[in-house]
């Protein structure tokens, strides 16, 4: 019979170690979660509403339709908001956004907070999912250290990453994508592990509302399907191997009958997931396909696909540890995606798992995964490398590097078990030295990397003059001015609105304003370079009851370029009100008026004169007009300006059909002699704010420029002449049968009159 007391004690002894490694784990997973606690706090909600300063136009539009949504609007996708926005929004990042607004209000840290959530959970996510993928070998043998070291290195590379830290605090849709698509991946390896369909069918769900998130979450079908492909294909290859044909079909059908059930549950779960956008899809194709068109590498043609593809390719390539994103907004000095000592591994963590596709699902998953999700910035014809559009990647790529990291140790360990004697001892000592020197070298250099990341970030990428044009910090500075004066209901501002795109007539908005704009006293925004701003004007100030006062802004900084559009603002107020006082900020000036009269209609110039110039390149001259404060000069055989030096002249143009040359104007001041006095030069636009050269129908524009004359230019008579010339060569135009480039248009005398 056998000595029960002695198999309990061979059963404890053999339990102990066991029960040790365990406590080792439990304490080092609890270790490497409070590590990642503590740099995600810092790196990801640290002055998150402070830094950056300001708000990026996409952020600014995720506001102003989560402000929407809480007013009752709802949508499943939000369209472009103008006409010139191409790129329409998917809309959980909208109602994540509406929710944080409803207690946090209308404030930076609002609109920030939910992806920057999504972001530091993603880093979790990413943990426990390398842990899954590798906590067990190919023959199934438990390997926790192995899954505690590629989970834990994976997720702190990525916590720590400049180019991530910098676009998960921004209020970008893409955040979602990684964050859903870690769920779908950790949720789908545990539910084919355990069979269980419950946990297959929360892959399916968060399958499903990835197509609510960002763009590129519409090739993760693709990803599905070669998942399920080559599990099947590599089961084919091994049964045929050994068996006969016959044999091989029928366990294939046994094995598809098998997984029927959980495939069938994961992909009816996504589907109805994802149905709701689908019908959209269905319905508003035109939302989806404008931005796919203008970015989508194929509208090159077939003849230059091969060469953009390639040449696509390479450039993403080589983010993975030699040239990054150029875009300030996604990245720090187009630094790569990894550094040099991350990227030796990645390399190195890929060419294993293409190495071992057959025998490991979790190399095979991760090759895949990388692959599939670097499509939508492959397929794109932008920016390159833009990190954004491979966002869905980035999981892949740093659970690769730890994967790299960890076979290299292996390499190392396999070496060093060589040696003998006190050389071996003075490596491993039951395994248990080299670990935990691995251990701490490893934890040193991703907090190496954090204090790095955080340094760069907060003191270099966060005080870059790049930033301020990037991130509108005018706009929100001029914002939380506004919201802390006093309200007035007969008081309002006017604000030229400085076009850094493309407009068309009052399509585009600074949607930074849009958001953050709290006060009740009316403001208003105008593209101050369109032609019919004097009536836009007029009619905006009739609406709200004639306020007593007028605020109209002007902008002192160069990030917000309107040329002479600062001007005209002011001249109108000048001319139908009573200018008071100006206040000078950092980065604007606010003039007041009163006695705004709105008797009369409202226009720039009150009189044209007819002046035909027909130029050689298809462009002519049909009126010009003079005019400062608030008389109009009469035509007579000169223009006397008595001792004003700041006039208004209007020019008025028509173009020829598909006119592909971008024009420019030099009105110059010659005195008696025929000396020039004085010179203005100035692009002309069209009334959609574009260059003449943007080719189009036949067309009539006015151009008014405004000439501030030198204080000290002496009384007497002179012409004043033009000069129309092709902005890119620089080349004058000439009248037609006159052949000269230089025009007389006026004869002016200044000082007293004789």
């Amino acid at each position: 019979m056998p000595d029960r007391s002695a198999s309990r004690m061979n059963l404890s002894e053999s339990a102990g170690p066991f029960r040790r490694d365990r406590r080792l784990v439990t304490a080092a997973v609890g270790g490497i979660l409070l590590a990642l606690l503590a740099v995600v706090v810092m790196l990801r909600l640290h002055r998150l509403s402070e830094v950056p300063p300001g708000l990026h136009a996409d952020e600014g539009a995720h506001g102003v339709d989560a402000l929407l949504v809480l007013q009752g609007e709802h949508a499943i996708f939000f369209p472009p908001r103008s006409p010139t926005r191409s790129d329409g929004r998917e809309g959980f990042v909208v109602y994540a956004i509406a929710l944080s607004v409803s207690y946090l209000g209308q404030t930076m840290l609002a609109l920030r907070l939910p992806t920057a959530i999504a972001g530091s959970i993603t880093v979790f996510i990413v943990f426990w999912l390398g842990r899954m993928l590798f906590d067990r070998d190919e023959d199934g043998h438990p390997t926790p250290w192995r899954g505690l070291l590629i989970g834990g290195v994976g997720a702190g590379l990525l916590a720590v990453s400049i180019g991530q830290t910098i676009i998960g605090r921004m209020a970008f849709r893409a955040n979602y994508l990684p964050l859903f698509l870690s769920l779908c991946l950790a949720f789908l390896w545990w539910g084919w592990k355990d069979r269980s369909l419950w946990k297959i069918a929360l892959a399916g769900l968060f399958a499903g509302l990835l197509h609510y998130t960002y763009v590129a979450a519409r090739v993760t079908p693709l990803l599905f399907i070669c998942l399920g492909l080559s599990s099947l294909l590599i089961h084919v290859g091994k049964e045929s191997s050994d068996e006969k044909y016959q044999r091989t079909i029928s366990r294939l059908i046994s094995r598809l009958r098998t997984e029927l059930r959980p495939v069938g549950t994961f992909a009816i779960v996504a589907i109805l997931a994802a149905a709701p956008i689908a019908i959209y899809i269905v319905l508003n194709p035109q939302d989806f396909s404008t931005r796919l068109n203008q970015l989508w590498i194929f509208r090159e043609g077939p003849q230059n696909f091969s060469t953009v593809l390639l040449l696509n390719l390479w450039d993403h390539l080589l983010a993975f540890g030699f040239r990054g994103d150029p875009a300030w907004r996604r990245n720090f000095a187009a630094q790569p995606m990894l550094n040099p000592w991350e990227a030796f591994f990645f390399w190195s963590g890929l060419g294993i798992s293409l190495w071992r596709w057959k025998k490991s699902p979790a190399c095979r998953l991760l090759a895949l995964w990388l692959g599939v999700m670097v499509l939508p910035a492959v397929l794109a014809r932008d920016v390159v490398p833009h990190t954004i559009r491979m966002i869905g990647a980035s999981p892949a790529v740093f659970l690769l590097a730890a994967f790299g990291i960890w076979e290299m140790l292996q390499l190392l360990r396999s070496r060093l078990s060589a040696l003998k004697g006190k050389q071996k001892q003075l490596f491993q000592i039951n395994g248990v030295t080299f670990s935990t020197a691995i251990g701490i070298l490893l934890s040193a250099l991703v907090l190496v990397q954090g204090v790095f990341t955080h340094q760069t970030y907060f003191q270099k990428w966060a005080e870059s003059p790049q930033l301020s044009s990037e991130y509108e910090v005018e706009w929100s500075d001029f914002v939380d001015f506004l919201n802390a004066q006093p309200s007035f209901t007969d008081k309002v501002y006017l604000i030229p609105d400085g076009q850094r795109l493309l407009f068309i007539h009052d399509a585009y908005r600074s949607y930074t304003f849009d958001y953050l704009y709290q006060g009740e006293t009316p403001a208003f925004l105008f593209h101050s370079a369109l032609p019919n701003l004097a009536q836009e004007i007029e009619s905006t100030l009739s609406s709200i009851g004639n306020p007593s006062i007028v605020k109209v802004v002007e902008w002192n900084i160069s990030d917000i370029w309107t040329g002479d559009e600062n001007d005209r603002l002011a001249f109108l107020l000048g001319k139908y009100g009573r200018y008071q006082e100006s206040e000078n900020h950092e980065t604007f000036i606010l003039h007041t008026y009163t006695d705004v009269s709105l008797e009369h209609p409202w226009s720039f110039y009150d009189h044209s004169y007819p002046l035909t110039v027909s130029y050689d390149r298809g462009i002519e001259l049909q009126a010009f007009s003079l005019e400062y404060d608030v008389e109009s000069l009469p035509q007579q055989e000169f223009f006397d300006l008595g001792e004003n030096r700041n006039v208004w002249v209007g020019l008025h143009w028509q173009t020829a059909p598909e006119l592909a040359t971008d024009f420019a104007v030099s009105l110059r001041l010659h005195d008696s002699e025929g000396a020039g006095v004085y010179q203005k030069d100035a692009v002309l636009w069209k009334p959609d704010h574009s260059y003449t050269g943007d080719e189009g129908p036949s067309e009539q524009f006015d151009t008014l420029l405004h000439l501030e004359l030198p204080p000290d230019l002496p009384s007497g008579e002179y012409e004043l002449r033009l000069v129309v010339y092709d902005f890119d060569t620089q080349q004058p135009t000439v009248e037609l049968g006159v052949w000269e480039p230089e025009k007389t248009i006026a004869s002016l005398h200044f000082g007293e009159s004789n």
